[in-house]
């Protein structure tokens, strides 16, 4: 009788699927080394030596439901930008995308141990770890927003075949309006929706800032508090959406944009490539030096 806590153990030991530790554990009648070995052989166990390397590449995706009230926006990691142009990678990300749309989990942890919607009796981990194995890389999914609406819209925009992806959440407008701001989002990168949205801790280190600088340019103190104002209306054209100006043309700003449609936007997502992750970089030299050692 193979127990739970032996296929944890080999599932541990050699990051492969919970079904295929159960199915090497069964036929080698509980023996640990030989199902090890048996997995080695079949070219799953090696998707663990895999674990340590660094995944800075890969896509990040979208997928709305049918009736356009459910969104998802994900990004899934891998090591090289080969491997983002695998067509089997790119149908994992798109399903996992859809995944998180059908199934709603809660985080990156709930749903790895999800069911998978594409492959029957696995979960998102199992079918993760049977692409490593099969295309060779660590990959590894990073993070994902999902959003909900009932009298909305959700619209997204994938720039750069994977590169950049945006999720927006808003009240009436129509489509054309919504690719706009889509769009406006990918290329302008605000960080937040409104004033309000911004963490007070953040204003007050930019109104420091503006302060110091205003000094430094030998303003009387008395006027630097008008000039921090003035800048820091500056601050939130560049951080804030609805106060960015419009891409498309400077002339209007996206708050008149929205209201001239009577559309509001809600929330969203921007999420590109990589971002904030350290790529390793090659050194072919220090990597034989390493293998002689």
């Amino acid at each position: 009788m193979i127990t739970a806590a032996q296929v944890k153990e080999l599932r541990e030991k050699t990051g492969a699927g919970m079904m295929d530790c159960k199915k090497v554990l069964t036929e080698t009648d509980g023996d640990m080394e030989k199902a090890m070995e048996l997995l080695r052989e079949r070219g799953i166990a090696k998707a663990a030596k895999k674990s340590d390397r660094i995944a800075a590449e890969g896509l990040v995706e979208c997928y709305i439901s049918e009736d356009g009230k459910t969104g998802s926006v994900v990004e899934v990691n891998a090591e090289t930008d080969f491997v983002a142009k695998n067509e089997e990678f790119r149908k994992f990300v798109a399903d996992v995308a859809k995944q998180i749309v059908d199934k709603n989990p809660k985080d990156v942890d709930e749903l790895l141990n999800q069911e998978s919607i594409s492959e029957s009796g696995k979960t998102v981990q199992d079918v993760l770890t049977d692409k490593i194995a099969t295309i060779g890389e660590n990959m590894n999914v990073r993070r994902f927003t999902r959003f909900e609406t009932t009298d909305g819209m959700i619209e997204k925009y994938i720039h750069g075949d994977g590169k950049i992806a945006v999720l927006v959440n808003m009240t009436s407008g129509d489509e054309t309006l919504a690719k706009d701001i889509c769009m406006q989002i990918a290329a302008a990168r605000p960080e937040y929706l409104d004033r309000d949205s911004v963490p007070a801790e953040r204003v007050e280190k930019e109104k420091e800032i503006l302060k110091a600088q205003t000094m430094n340019e030998g303003k009387p103190e008395a006027i630097a508090e008008k000039i921090v104002m003035g800048r820091l209306g500056k601050f939130y054209g560049e951080i804030c959406l609805v106060e960015q100006d419009f891409v498309k043309d400077p002339n209007i700003k996206i708050n008149k944009l929205l209201a001239d449609k009577g559309a509001k936007v809600i929330e969203f997502a921007r999420f590109e490539k990589g971002e904030g992750l350290e790529k390793r970089e090659e050194n072919f030299a220090e990597e034989v030096r390493k293998q002689m050692q």
